[in-house]
Formats: C-alpha cells, sequence, structure tokens
C-alpha cells in the first residue's frame, strides 16, 4: 500500500498465498469487500467503526463459562458510539434472554442504526449516563475504552475522556457480589488497577478464552474438524 498498490490489488495478492485472510482495517466495511472480490474464507479482525465479531464470540464465551448468559442485566459502559466490540456484542445480545444496560456519555451514544434493531426485536434495554444510578442492578459491566483514534475532532475527544474510572470503592459499597467485569482490552484509567486481582475482574481470563475461541473458529473454516 505504500508503494501505492490499491487495497483490492493487495487483498488479491495476499489470498493468493494463503488458505484463509484474516484483517483488521481501519475503514468500516474492509472486510466484507475483501470477502467479495478473494475465493478464500475472510474474517473480520475489526473494520474501523463497524464490527468485531471474533471478540464478540469471546465475550459471549466468557459470560457463558461464567453463567451470565441468561436472565441477568448485562451493562455496557463507555464509546457505544465508536467501539465497533459493543456494536458486535449488543447486536449479539438480542439472541438472549437478557436486559441491557447503556451508560454513556451524552455524545457517545450507541448508533441509531443499532438502537433501531434493539426496538424491533423488543429488546428490553436502558440508557443513562451515570454509573452509580444503575450500578447495584447489573450482573454484568463491560466497560470499554474512550477510543482517541475514532474521534474525528480530537476536541470532542479530551471532553469525554476520562467520564468514568470503576473503583473498588465503588464495587464494595454499591455492586453485587457476583458482579464480573469485561472488557475487551487494552484499558487505561477507566478501571482502577487495584480490580484487575479481585473477583470481580474477568478481561484477562477474556484474553485466554479468546485464543481457544479463535482456534475454534480457524479450525471450523478450515475443516479440522467438525
Amino acid at each position: 500500500l505504500k508503494k501505492g498498490e490499491s487495497f483490492t490489488d493487495t487483498i488479491k495478492v495476499i489470498s493468493k498465498y494463503a488458505d484463509l485472510m484474516v484483517i483488521r482495517h481501519p475503514a468500516e466495511g474492509a472486510a466484507r469487500y475483501a470477502s467479495e472480490i478473494v475465493d478464500i474464507p475472510v474474517i473480520n479482525g475489526g473494520d474501523g467503526t463497524g464490527q468485531h465479531p471474533t471478540q464478540t464470540l469471546l465475550d459471549l464465551f466468557t459470560l457463558k463459562k461464567e453463567n451470565k448468559l441468561e436472565r441477568v442485566n448485562i451493562g455496557i459502559l463507555g464509546d457505544l458510539r465508536y467501539s465497533r466490540t459493543v456494536h458486535s456484542l449488543v447486536y449479539a445480545l438480542t439472541l438472549y434472554d437478557v436486559d441491557m444496560t447503556f451508560i454513556y456519555p451524552p455524545s457517545l451514544r450507541l448508533p441509531d442504526w443499532i438502537l433501531e434493531h434493539l426496538i424491533k426485536n423488543d429488546i428490553r434495554y436502558k440508557e443513562c449516563n451515570d454509573i452509580d444510578e444503575v450500578i447495584g442492578d447489573i450482573d454484568v459491566l463491560y466497560i470499554t475504552r474512550i477510543q482517541k483514534e475514532r474521534f474525528p475532532d480530537i476536541s470532542e475527544y479530551y471532553a469525554v475522556s476520562d467520564s468514568y474510572k470503576i473503583t473498588k470503592s465503588l464495587l464494595v459499597s454499591k455492586a453485587k457480589d457476583d458482579l464480573i467485569l469485561l472488557h475487551p482490552l487494552p484499558k487505561k484509567n477507566e478501571i482502577e488497577k487495584e480490580l484487575d486481582d479481585t473477583p470481580y475482574a474477568k478481561y484477562f481470563l477474556q484474553v485466554e478464552y479468546g485464543v481457544y475461541v479463535r482456534m475454534a473458529i480457524l479450525g471450523l473454516i478450515m475443516g479440522v474438524f467438525d
């Protein structure tokens, strides 16, 4: 690409070297486009502010292993507008019997197309801007980083960059004892470091599960096992 080759040609060349392609790209829709111009399987490893389906599969696997995938209230906090992990996760959670609570700065609300999907499917959800109002009601808190690289105007980022910080004192005083914290990582200062070694924190376990889930995806696509 730095030599001036088109994205289309680059993808076609790579497809001649490989049996399967995983693509992460800053432009929304790049992975879908790649899948339409090559003859090998293409996995979306994240496309800009669009989707991140393999992250969602490992998130669902984590929720299942923690017995938090049915009849629970899942809170999703932070950058809901630009987070591709949130977009994919919310869409997938509509397949399960869950309530969803969205906590975000006013400028980072979920895109309309996702909200319309929730309404169309009669999904129960609540929106708010203050985590203190809802922390006692939720069973899972999925936290996202405010993503500096996604903002078209950097001043908008600095206006919301430190909107939330989940602390141990908040959880001990107000949260359910069996609340779990998830995060797609990397995280910055939105979670107090003291929480990393508590039973609340499951985000490093998510990473481990991600290895197994992605191995399974590759194995299924390549026909290694049924």
